[in-house]
């Protein structure tokens, strides 16, 4: 019986795909995207390890970070994202994505083909009762409400997830829309 060639990188570049668990502070991006990573069997990304150490300490410091603050960052983010679809290599971000055109950024014209975004959404009481639990982050749950202000709700470039279900029914939820 013959075997088939392995794909060229060209062909495994084209069926590489990332997905960007969205949210805010608390709604469980971490986690769920941990989860669906080990569920999938795909690299996973968490975006916090990549903030800069200024962007780092004014969280800390109970600031809200700026577009100008954000924007190395999302740089950074996306060569992650093009460096792993270059090499045909799967993908899953925990990113807060907050406003429409960090999404774009992120996406970088593959939004709903090969970069995906599910919106981890829910109430602002679940957030911070999570953010109370959450100790030695440098995100302090007093930022949580400066998070939900400049969030853009995606609407019809992400699929929304209820935050409050079980992680299981979350992972499966997206694994079921995104076909993975």
């Amino acid at each position: 019986m013959p075997t088939r060639p392995p794909p060229s990188d060209a062909a495994s570049a084209a069926a590489s795909a990332v997905i960007v668990i969205m949210g805010v502070a608390g709604s469980g991006k971490t986690t769920v995207g941990t989860a669906l990573a080990v569920a999938l069997g795909w690299r996973f990304v968490d975006a916090d390890d990549h903030h800069a150490p200024a962007a780092i300490a004014k969280m800390a410091r109970g600031e809200p970070l700026d577009d100008d603050d954000r924007a190395p960052w999302l740089d950074e983010l996306r060569a992650i994202i093009d460096d792993g679809l270059a090499r045909g290599r799967h993908l899953v971000m925990a990113c807060s994505a907050l406003k429409a055109h960090y999404r774009e950024r992120l996406a970088g014209g593959e939004s709903g083909r090969r970069v995906r975004f599910a919106h981890l959404a829910g109430t602002p009481e679940l957030f911070r009762a999570r953010l109370a639990k959450r100790a030695g982050h440098f995100m302090k749950p007093e930022m949580l409400d400066s998070q939900l202000a400049a969030l853009e709700p995606p609407g019809g470039d992400a699929l929304e997830v209820d935050a409050a279900q079980p992680v299981a029914a979350i992972v499966a939820q997206i694994r079921t829309a995104f076909g993975v």
